[in-house]
Formats: structure tokens, sequence, C-alpha cells
């Protein structure tokens, strides 16, 4: 067996590429959002919650992928900017019920062209056909790699 070294390893690492692309990407958003005050994760937090008013924080995690204290992180740093109310829920006093605010709404509704212009210019370096087969396989590898492992038998026992 042949053994790769170097740059061609890497040319053939999906870790390596993902994130080399997931670079790329971020830098064209920080590029097209300006002065906006937004990373991609707090855009994903505000469409996941405007589409899903009164998801918890626990349903967030589970929607966007961003783990727990990330996202508690972020939603606190979105309450100060006064993009995010959040209140206890009716149904479990111990978790928060998150919601966009007028200004969540209107930082939402003014980026959301510039996301689009984004998927675009991330997109066009690939033919229609490939883009769909592309955003196919993102999600099938996000899909198959997001399930959580099964128990182990001391975990079960607990």
């Amino acid at each position: 067996m042949k053994r790769e070294s170097g740059p061609a390893r890497l040319e053939r690492s999906p870790i390596h590429l993902l994130h080399r692309v997931g670079q790329c990407a971020s830098d064209i958003f920080a590029m097209e959002i300006g002065d906006a005050d937004l990373t991609p994760r707090q855009y994903a937090i505000l469409l996941t919650v405007s589409q899903n008013e009164g998801l918890s924080q626990t349903d967030l995690v589970e929607r966007t992928g961003v783990d727990r204290s990330t996202l508690a992180d972020i939603v606190r740093r979105m309450l100060k900017k006064g993009l995010l109310q959040r209140r206890r829920t009716k149904d479990d006093a111990r978790a928060y019920a998150v919601k966009l605010t007028d200004e969540g709404w209107r930082l939402l509704r003014a980026t959301e062209p510039m996301v689009r212009r984004v998927d675009d210019k991330i997109l066009a370096v690939l033919s229609g056909k490939q883009r769909d087969q592309f955003l196919a396989d993102l999600q099938t590898i996000v899909e198959a790699l997001s399930v959580p492992p099964p128990l182990s038998a001391t975990s079960r026992r607990r």
C-alpha cells in the first residue's frame, strides 16, 4: 500500500478539507456581513428561533448542532445585544424559551439577502447538478454523524 505524505494526504482528508471550506465560508460571510456584527452561528440561531419561536435552549442545541455551553454563551451575548429574549418555560422551570426581539427580527431581515449572497458565492464554484449533490452529501454526513452513540452498559446502569 502506497503511503500518502504531506499535501497529498491533506488533499484527501475530509476533516482538513471541511475545515478549509469552513474557513473560506467564514471569510466570505464576514466580508459580506460587514458591520452587521453577526457570526454564522448567531445567524443560524436567529433563523432557527424565527422559524420556531419559543424553543428551549436544549431544542436550539439539537436543531443547530451548536454545543450546549457554546450555545449558552452565544445566547447570553445575543440577549445583551437585544436580539433575543428568553423566559422560563411553563413545563420546566429550569428551561428557557427563546424568541426574537424586534431588533432580532430587524437584523435577521437586514442580513438575509447578504447570507443568500454568501451561499450563492460558495456554491457558484459548482455546476447546478454538483450543488444539489454537494448539499445532499453534506446533509447525509451531518445526519449520519449527529446520531448520538448508543449507551454503554455502564451508563445504562445509572
